[in-house]
């Protein structure tokens, strides 16, 4: 069974093909945006790129070390899923000016995170999205196969389990709890980390199993 819920690791290369020469309304977008903004002597060329460049080199981190306390700590786990930001904020990451969302797999639901009308994204939890997230065939098959998609991610859900799939919004942005590994009990914080990839937390792969391994 599959739902939309329309609020509005690895890379996958099969939605890789159409990101090439900007094609969508908010790709021009940027590119006025950030021409004006040279123009009008806001920002240099050299202050947007540097800009640029600190983006990408954001790492999922700082959302892996947010799942791994759910993970070990119930309380923060549920104090993460009733208000996103407040509970990140007891770690010291702030969200600004945008709601966040957890959401938790289980063995009944699986959520799986897209935005259907451009690419919004925790950045500030997870770094730069992969390109694929971008990819009009990601974020229109999502909506209209998700199994299939996610089948192509070499991640297999039960039929028993419901998947989800919900829409990123301009003011909101969504954090997948992944279910944790089996025999991980005995491990630390740190080593779970190391289990929790970016895509386990957009919801297009599990977390790595005990081993460090994508589960079969």
């Amino acid at each position: 069974m599959s739902t939309h819920d329309t609020g509005h690791g690895h890379d996958h290369t099969v939605f890789q093909d159409d990101i090439k020469e900007p094609q969508e309304n908010w790709e021009f977008l940027e590119i006025a945006i950030r021409e004006l903004l040279i123009e009008k002597n806001v920002l240099s060329a050299r202050e947007i790129q540097d800009e640029i460049e600190a983006w990408e080199k954001k790492n999922p981190e700082k959302g892996a070390e947010i799942i791994a306390k759910a993970w070990i700590d119930n309380q923060f786990k549920q104090r993460l899923l009733a208000d996103g930001n407040k509970a990140v904020s007891e770690l010291g990451f702030t969200v600004e000016t945008l709601k966040l969302v957890a959401l938790e797999n289980t063995d009944q639901l699986h959520h799986m995170v897209v935005c259907t009308l451009c690419s919004c994204y925790p950045r500030m939890l997870l770094g730069v999205p992969p390109l694929w997230y971008k990819s009009r065939e990601y974020r229109s098959r999502t909506v209209k196969e998700p199994r299939a998609v996610l089948r192509e991610f070499g991640t297999f859900i039960p039929e028993s389990t419901e998947i989800r799939v919900v829409d990123s919004t301009a003011d909101c942005r969504y954090l997948v709890i992944p279910k944790r590994p089996l025999n991980t009990e005995e491990m630390s914080e740190p080593e779970l980390v190391k289990l929790i990839t970016r895509d386990s937390m957009i919801g297009t792969a599990e977390a790595l199993n005990q081993h460090g391994e994508r589960p079969k």
